[in-house]
């Protein structure tokens, strides 16, 4: 039996983050995981669960088996969008392979053996929950497609399928933090053109002309005005935690030539 093989046979249970606003909801499986419990090597070392990293595709493909197991769900059963940080959504009553997956940044569902997904190294992943209209979701959001409405196209999204958004529990989970994300004078502008009272998501930088940039707490404000009944933020930060959480920023500033993802994923039960 080879090392990956003899992996498999691990237990399902992984080391996550858990929501505890999500985990206290009926019917609800979900899981913010993290880098650890995985059979990737070097850069991409734990469970990194994005196939399009350069990481071997078997060590992926295992290490999202690891996931749906921990869900209770069988492997195939993650529907995770081909992410082009946009503002759009799905609903979907099946996964579907990664060549298939439309280019989207967000997934909802009512299918019981479906789990929601999106992969993330640094951008924020949020799952949503409405255990009365038995719907959830799942968006990866970037600054473009926070600023662009995903979140708001999420919950649109739930609501065809007959989520009511007072009913709704959404939470952040791990994600860049303004300490560690500093952006240039244009990136700033690009906010404060859209909304003025924009400003107050940005701290002087170390550079001058440079500014610290609030991703979560800008996300945390859209999903408060979208009108949704419980807004959890979970504040982790995945640059500094090496051990934890994969960073593309991290990456970038290491000249280190690619980075593995991490999985956000909710489920019915």
């Amino acid at each position: 039996m080879d090392a990956l093989a003899a992996e498999s046979l691990a237990p399902a249970r992984l080391p996550i983050v858990e929501s505890p606003a999500l985990a206290a909801l009926p019917g609800i499986a979900h899981a913010f995981f993290t880098r650890e419990g995985g059979v990737s090597s070097g850069i991409y070392r734990g469970l990194n669960g994005g196939l399009g990293s350069n990481d071997e595709p078997d060590a992926v493909l295992e290490n999202r088996r690891r996931m749906t197991a921990h869900l209770g769900l069988g492997e195939g059963t993650l529907a995770l969008p081909w992410q082009v940080h946009s503002a759009e959504a799905v609903i979907t009553e099946t996964a579907w392979p990664r060549m298939s997956a439309p280019h989207v940044d967000s997934v909802a569902t009512r299918t019981v053996g479906v789990a929601a997904g999106v992969t993330t190294a640094d951008c924020c992943p949020i799952l949503f929950a409405d255990p009365t209209a038995r719907v959830v979701a799942a968006a990866h959001s970037g600054w473009k497609g926070a600023i662009g409405g995903v979140i708001e196209a999420t919950v649109a999204k739930m609501e065809e399928l007959g989520a009511t958004r007072g009913n709704v529990t959404a939470a952040l989970g791990p994600c860049i933090r303004q300490k560690s994300y500093e952006v240039g004078p244009e990136f700033a502008a690009r906010f404060t053109a859209d909304d003025a009272a924009n400003a107050r998501w940005f701290a002087p930088g170390d550079k001058p002309g440079h500014a610290w940039f609030d991703l979560g707490g800008y996300v945390i404000e859209r999903l408060k005005r979208a009108g949704l009944g419980t807004v959890e933020d979970l504040g982790l930060d995945t640059y500094p935690d090496e051990e934890r959480f994969f960073s593309y920023r991290r990456t970038t500033h290491r000249a280190e030539p690619d980075y593995g993802r991490m999985i956000a994923a909710i489920t019915l039960v």
